[in-house]
């Protein structure tokens, strides 16, 4: 450590950083945030044993914008923290694969892959399923959960810089231009360790790839977290080979779906990115936090990211987007739903299980609530026992090839309409007939 009293451009100057006095900088951002027309220069350089000289001020914020351009910070928001805070999180109470685990999972999975291929004419997956630990999970699940919320950061991020600088008096203007990027980067490092502890948390309760109801591999395959559903069979009155039966054949099912529907991961991603982007960042709202904010207490920020209270409210365009993207993952869910209750038939404990199952997703948990409210969508897809009606109903009525044919172009899929009235539906395709089949091949390009 350097104990001589420089300053950054060499010079000397009266003031020290072993100046600096924690409780008279706090009481100055405390009267500045209640009031910015009080800001003086002056105190904040004694406040924060700063140079007291406005060219020295320059230099420094110049070097530390500097300094936080060589990270990996982008547009503000550096992902490897939240990747790092993330892992950290999940390795507290992490247990590794044991190979007694992998051999029930390997049974389970056998028997899934035969009852399946008997309740859907979607094929088989052509790799092996993945056994996670919570901390792999965080791993594997981290690019999904960027794509879903670095749109929400970024404007986070922009939005309390922004405000900050708004508030500056001119005469620092200049300064906050400097500092700009600092301060975003500090917002989005802020943001970066909130949302790394929801996805830590939410590491020790998810079950499989597809539990958050997307799947977080790009190139489709079943993933299995075994440390969380040991915890989760525990709760349930059922035989563990039973439980792990059923949960086979449901994230089987799903990665089935999206690798025989290549475009499905990407349009349900691209319909979240969008919403995501239009997503407004409320400044009144901010400045009346920061006015109330006791700046002893830094849980208080934490608690107010994981609230969602400074989004703003929600445009008609926006209500409209989240209606399409809960219908999707509506259909999603409720085609998983159908044919695993048509796959499990056999299974004892079918029905009770899968009631553990919807009351789960349901009600969600700490973790998935605050990852949520962090970016202003929450997974949960509504009209899911309608959906998964209106599946069962198509694959009775039509056969189980003709209704997972529907799954082959993103025009053929049913609309909410139908979801509510799968009767019409069915009479459709019914009399739609040589039409049906033609208008497919058209689409297909076939």
């Amino acid at each position: 450590m350097n104990n001589n009293p420089e300053n950054f451009d060499g010079s000397d100057d009266d003031s020290d950083p072993r100046d600096f006095n924690p409780a008279d900088f706090q009481a100055f951002l405390q009267r500045y945030l209640n009031n910015p027309n009080s800001f003086d220069a002056a105190e904040l350089a004694k406040a924060a044993g700063l140079p007291q000289d406005p060219e020295q001020l320059r230099q420094m914020l110049g070097m530390l914008s500097q300094a936080m351009g060589n990270q990996n910070a982008v547009d503000g928001v550096d992902w490897n923290v939240a990747l790092q805070h993330a892992k950290t999180t999940a390795r507290k109470a992490n247990h590794g694969v044991t190979e007694a685990q992998r051999d029930a999972w390997r049974n389970a999975v056998s028997i899934a892959t035969l009852w399946l291929d008997q309740a859907t004419e979607v094929s088989d997956l052509t790799t092996e399923p993945k056994l996670l630990t919570r901390d792999l999970w965080v791993d594997d699940a981290m690019p999904l959960f960027k794509v879903m919320s670095e749109p929400v950061a970024n404007r986070m991020a922009v939005a309390l810089s922004e405000h900050l600088s708004s508030n500056t008096p001119e005469e620092l203007a200049s300064l906050m231009q400097e500092a700009g990027r600092l301060l975003r980067n500090a917002g989005g490092a802020m943001f970066a360790m909130q949302l790394g502890t929801a996805i830590g948390k939410l590491s020790s309760t998810v079950l499989s790839g597809a539990d958050i109801g997307l799947p977080i591999f790009t190139e489709q395959r079943a993933a299995f977290v075994p440390q969380n559903i040991d915890e989760f069979i525990v709760g349930l009155d059922v035989e563990a080979q039973q439980a792990m039966i059923y949960l086979a054949v449901r994230e089987l099912a799903h990665a089935r779906l999206f690798k025989h529907s290549k475009w499905l991961r990407d349009h349900v991603v691209a319909q979240i990115s969008s919403y995501a982007a239009d997503i407004s960042i409320d400044d009144k709202k901010i400045e009346e936090a920061a006015s109330a904010m006791d700046l002893s207490n830094p849980s208080q920020m934490q608690n107010l990211l994981e609230s969602g209270a400074l989004l703003g409210d929600k445009t008609q365009d926006q209500e409209r987007a989240l209606e399409a993207i809960e219908t999707m993952l509506a259909l999603i869910e409720g085609w998983v739903d159908a044919v695993t209750q048509e796959a499990t038939k056999l299974l004892p404990k079918a029905a009770a299980i899968a009631e553990a199952v919807r009351r789960r997703r349901a009600t969600g948990g700490p973790a998935e609530l605050t990852f949520g409210t962090l970016v202003g969508l929450e997974l949960k897809p509504r009209k899911l026992r309608e959906a998964t009606t209106m599946w069962l109903e198509l694959g009775m009525v039509l056969g189980n090839a003709k209704r997972d044919e529907l799954w082959d172009h993103p025009d053929m899929l049913p609309t909410t309409t139908d979801i509510e009235n799968p009767s019409l539906l069915i009479t459709r395709l019914q009399g739609g007939g040589d039409d049906f089949d033609a208008e497919l091949r058209n689409l297909l390009g076939n």
